[in-house]
């Protein structure tokens, strides 16, 4: 549902979109990876996705469609308190732009915060421009760069802009 039918949907009374959010668990691996293949040129596969979801300094949720339904976004957060990093954020290719990506983040700061993180850092690609307007818009600054850190899909090399935003 595009940003104007939502809104349009909302001022007529019909109900939006119904997510819901929890915490992912190893048994999440195969919806990470699934979501992480439509997002990503070079895909994590659900063996490494169940070792990062069962690491104790690893935090991650999921959204899915309505309690029980299909994946459509999640996030991964790894680290040590007051600091963690992003170490991957997807949203499913047919959800895209329905704000689960703000949700997904919003929330889980909160989550964070309350458990003491105070800080959040990510790396992402100099030419990803939806994913730069969605850290931007949250508040994240840009603290360095990493030329040469990617690979794109043609092999060649692409700069890492290194972000942090405060949450607490």
């Amino acid at each position: 549902m595009s940003r104007a039918l939502a809104w349009l949907g909302g001022r007529l009374g019909f109900p939006r979109r119904a997510f819901h959010l929890r915490a992912a668990s190893p048994a999440d691996a195969d919806s990470f990876a699934r979501l992480h293949a439509e997002g990503f040129h070079i895909a994590w596969d659900g063996a490494e996705f169940e070792r990062l979801l069962a690491d104790p300094l690893s935090r991650a949720w999921l959204v899915t469609a309505g309690p029980g339904g299909p994946a459509a976004g999640f996030v991964l957060f790894k680290g040590v308190r007051p600091e963690t990093e992003i170490l991957s954020v997807a949203v499913a290719r047919a959800r895209r732009r329905e704000g689960i990506g703000r949700l997904l983040l919003e929330r889980s700061f909160a989550l964070l915060a309350a458990e003491g993180f105070r800080t959040v850092f990510l790396e992402v690609e100099d030419g990803n421009a939806a994913a730069l307007r969605l850290y931007e818009h949250l508040g994240f600054r840009e603290i360095a760069r990493r030329r040469g850190y990617y690979r794109t899909a043609s092999g060649a090399s692409a700069t890492a802009i290194v972000m942090r935003r405060d949450i607490a």
